[in-house]
Formats: structure tokens, sequence, C-alpha cells
């Protein structure tokens, strides 16, 4: 068993001082996604930099939410899964559709629904989704710059997932009350 070491800022990478040092002043303490991350600055600012291009999309605070949860909940992320419904609940997204994605219940709209199923379709299938997916995600109202912008999220929650799968990440004290378990 490896242990992974969650940096401070004292004690990371010179390189990924400044953006442990910007979470600590916007959050009020380093999150342990990016204290593990800080091993890598070049993988840290490549995550930092994906959140930014994601949440720039032409997706809305509902769909950002789908997008991120759905691929947390397939991947099983313990960690992100209650970040992002603190994330989501800052964001002034129903709870009713963070509670669906939680519990992989349906969601409250058609629309919304099919941007989950397309979703999880591209993580499922590892983006080799049939023409008939792509169709009824057409139907819902998406077109091909949402399919391009749901691999956009895919890329940085493949990122997120899988160094808290291999740190073992554990939950901020400021998700707690979001913890959840599949």
């Amino acid at each position: 068993m490896s242990k992974f070491t969650f940096h401070t800022i004292e004690t990371a990478p010179e390189d990924s001082k400044a953006i442990l040092e910007g979470a600590k002043k916007q959050m009020g303490l380093v999150p342990g996604l990016y204290a593990a991350m800080a091993e890598s600055p070049e993988t840290l600012q490549a995550y930092q930099q994906l959140h930014k291009f994601f949440t720039a999309t032409s997706f809305d605070a509902e769909e950002l939410t789908v997008v991120w949860q759905t691929i947390n909940v397939e991947h099983e992320c313990k960690f992100c899964v209650p970040a992002h419904t603190a994330i989501a609940h800052s964001m002034k997204v129903d709870p009713a559709i963070t509670d669906a994605l939680r519990n992989q219940a349906p969601l409250p709209t058609a629309k919304l629904q099919a941007l989950h199923d397309f979703t999880l379709a591209m993580v499922r299938e590892r983006g080799n989704v049939s023409d008939e997916q792509m169709e009824t995600f057409f139907a819902a109202g998406y077109s091909q710059k949402q399919v391009i912008e749901v691999i956009l999220g895919l890329s940085q929650k493949v990122i997120s997932n899988y160094v808290n799968h291999v740190a073992k990440t554990p939950i901020d004290s400021i998700f707690e009350e979001y913890a959840w378990r599949k």
C-alpha cells in the first residue's frame, strides 16, 4: 500500500504553492485534492485550468452539476461527490437535482435527464457512444458543442476522481455534511 503525501503550502513544490495559497485564501483551507495534486504542479495547474474552462462553457449551473456529479457518482469518488454537492449548493442549484444525482434517481426535467444519460454513456462507453445516443442528446436540445463540452468536463473529473482514488483523499471538513456512499 502506497502512502500519498498531502502537501501543505510549506511542503509543496514551489510551482504548486501559489495555487495552494489561493485555495486557502478562497476556502479557508487547502482542500485534500489540491494537497495531493500539489506533488505534480503540472497536474494541479492542468486541473485548475480545466475547471476554469469547463465552468466557462455553454452549460448553466444545473448542467455543470449534472455533468460533474454524473461522473463523480459513476466513478464512486467519495471526495468529489460531497465537494460538488457543496459547490452546487453555493451555485444555488436546486437540491432536488443534487439529491437525484447522488441517489441515481430520475432528474426533474427531460433535458437534464438527457444530459445525465449522455454523460453516463460517454463514461461507460469511453466516448464510443452510438448514433442513437447522439440523436437522443441532440433531440433534447443539445448540440455538437455540448458533446465536446461533456468531454472537457469528463477530462477534468478523470483527473480529480482518479487522484482521489489513488491518494485515498479524506473528505475535507467543509464537505463532511455532504458525505456520500454509493
